[in-house]
């Protein structure tokens, strides 16, 4: 089944609650109270956003988000009775979307909800195809799905992956800085040219005839990357 919303919540009956609240204004929503319940639910059902507490009883909501994160951008929104401006900042920067202090107004809630959903929304509709090189096909990029397709084909990509290639693709045929890689793929956090390198292998694995003299992923020494295309 497809749910607009997952929350994710020990506090059972403010899980329902919510659940119930949500439903009343056309927003489906399903209610887990453990980090295992919510990744078994996320394999057999697709949901839009997650609404996550940090507190949970078997696994941090932190933990969880950094599992999640290794697979999926979905968006997340912490909900937590924790106040600090360091949990909020941990959040945010290990993948977090949004986070909202508890006790929170269900109205407010639901409108940040409604406010995801129609991003999510507009992602979904969001697909952009241009021609590669001459006589080579085409490359398709559909950020709602984060799936690319090499004419027909479809190439699976990790998220990380994904969100590399479509910061290229969004700049094709322009130099995008490393640092420019880092900010928008990894966020704040630290990680070594090294990395960078390894992402960028794995792209040309999978996208190009030959990874090792690539037609559309060029290297710019000293610089960054460029993803070269003819419209």
């Amino acid at each position: 089944m497809h749910y607009n919303c997952l929350v994710v919540d020990d506090e059972i009956e403010l899980a329902k609650m919510t659940c119930e609240y949500f439903q009343l204004f056309d927003v489906s929503c399903i209610w887990a109270a453990t980090a295992t319940e919510c990744e078994k639910i996320m394999q057999e059902h697709t949901i839009d956003i997650l609404l996550l507490d940090i507190n949970l009883q078997e696994e941090s909501g932190f933990n969880l988000c950094k599992k999640i994160r290794e697979t999926s951008d979905i968006p997340i929104l912490f909900i937590s009775a924790r106040q600090s401006d360091e949990d909020i900042l941990v959040a945010l920067n290990i993948g977090g979307d949004d986070y909202v202090k508890k006790p929170y107004t269900l109205s407010i809630l639901l409108a940040k909800v409604k406010a995801m959903l129609k991003r999510v929304e507009r992602q979904t509709m969001k697909e952009t195809e241009y021609l590669e090189k001459k006589g080579s096909g085409y490359i398709r990029l559909n950020e709602g799905t984060m799936k690319v397709y090499m004419g027909e084909k479809e190439v699976q990509l990790k998220a990380k992956e994904f969100r590399l290639f479509s910061c290229l693709f969004e700049h094709k045929n322009t130099i995008v800085t490393k640092e420019t890689l880092f900010n928008m793929v990894w966020g704040d956090s630290f990680f070594s040219d090294g990395t960078l390198n390894v992402h960028i292998r794995k792209l040309r694995e999978k996208l190009e005839e030959n990874p090792n003299e690539p037609k559309f992923i060029k290297t710019v020494w000293g610089t960054g990357y460029i993803l070269e295309v003819e419209e």
